[in-house]
């Protein structure tokens, strides 16, 4: 019975832990097409500080983040920094909404697949993730950032310089 009970708690861990991206661990893998019909694949980025941006058309923190963004975007306009930001929203929702608000980052639309890889879960397996979310893979692969809410640009410019220091 108590190895039955064990392999039940084990199992409901597993799964809630399952699309779970933690800090000091290897980033999940993803192939996405950006907006421009690029493939691109994470682990193709090893050697550059990347940085991941989920956000929303419909989300007005991110709405009002992407000045501070852009402004990051050319502060690191260098072959060393990827700035992806990734969107459930579709290619022409995100197309209308960038010709109103630029965004310098380079878009993924239709990211559910990768929201799901890298979302919280609560108990009952629901996604937790506020927008925007941000995350820092450094030059091995390691999310060495995870963080989400309003006005995260300075915490993520200190973790991009820090990074670039140490290569």
């Amino acid at each position: 019975m108590k190895i039955l009970s064990s392999l039940i708690l084990l199992l409901t861990f597993s799964i809630f832990a399952f699309g779970q991206q933690s800090t000091g661990v290897a980033a999940q893998n993803f192939t996405a097409v950006t907006l421009s019909g690029e493939q691109i694949e994470l682990s193709q980025m090893q050697g550059k500080v990347t940085v991941l941006t989920f956000w929303s058309t419909k989300c007005q923190i991110c709405v009002s983040e992407m000045p501070k963004l852009n402004n990051l975007v050319d502060k690191y306009n260098s072959n060393d920094v990827v700035f992806l930001g990734l969107t459930m929203n579709n290619e022409t929702l995100v197309n209308n909404f960038l010709k109103k608000k630029p965004f310098k980052f380079t878009i993924i639309p239709n990211s559910l697949g990768v929201v799901l890889k890298y979302a919280d879960r609560d108990s009952q397996g629901r996604l937790l993730m506020g927008y925007p979310a941000h995350y820092i893979v450094d030059q091995k692969g390691n999310v060495v950032l995870k963080t989400d809410g309003w006005d995260k640009t300075q915490k993520l410019d200190q973790t991009i310089s820090n990074l670039l220091k140490t290569e």
